[in-house]
């Protein structure tokens, strides 16, 4: 688990520098588009349940979470910004979890990190796959990313990350973020109903 923390620091800084132009780019083109923040700032769920702010790109409207569907979104959503959209389907709206992996938060591979309001979806038939969701640092990318993304129903998505967690490795975590970048190129399952 030490080389899994010295690697979810030293890729992410150099992440990070190598995208620190995309970065500044990104922030301009936000800001010209809609007003309000550069980041969205969004309480989530972390290693045994830690509550940390996850930090993505702001791809709504300013308070969009508080309108329409809430914490959801829809491929059409009248929410998403221009600008945002683009962020979007590129997946380049999480960018800024490198920041959160720096600090310690999260991991590159991991289940996703989910809101707070997820944990009442917790039932006893599957309160053992939560648990053990949740006793890992959650990731960028995920098993659940490389098997349909927001395609993949919600108690299926707990049994994916079960086994992540049941058969982790450092080789599953490489295999996992080559996929995932894969299935980011091809942009599907974006929108779905987690």
């Amino acid at each position: 688990m030490l080389l899994k923390r010295i690697i979810d620091f030293i890729i992410p800084l150099i992440a990070l520098i190598i995208s620190s132009p995309l970065f500044l780019l990104a922030a301009i083109l936000i800001k010209l588009d809609s007003k309000g923040p550069v980041f969205f700032k969004q309480e989530r769920l972390g290693k045994n349940g830690k509550i940390f702010k996850i930090l993505k790109f702001r791809t709504m409207a300013e308070n969009a979470e508080n309108i329409g569907l809430g914490l959801a979104s829809a491929e059409n959503d009248p929410r998403i910004t221009r600008f945002g959209r683009f962020l979007r389907e590129r997946t380049l709206d999480e960018l800024p979890q490198l920041i959160n992996i720096i600090k310690g938060e999260m991991s590159l591979v991991g289940p996703r990190p989910l809101p707070p309001e997820y944990k009442n979806k917790d039932s006893s038939s599957n309160k053992l796959l939560w648990h053990k969701r949740l006793s890992i640092k959650q990731g960028l990318i995920s098993i659940v990313d490389i098997k349909g993304r927001g395609f993949v129903p919600w108690e299926k998505g707990l049994e994916y990350d079960a086994w992540y967690v049941d058969n982790w490795s450092l080789w599953l975590d490489f295999k996992i973020l080559i996929i995932g970048f894969l299935v980011v190129l091809s942009k599907k399952g974006i929108y779905g109903d987690w």
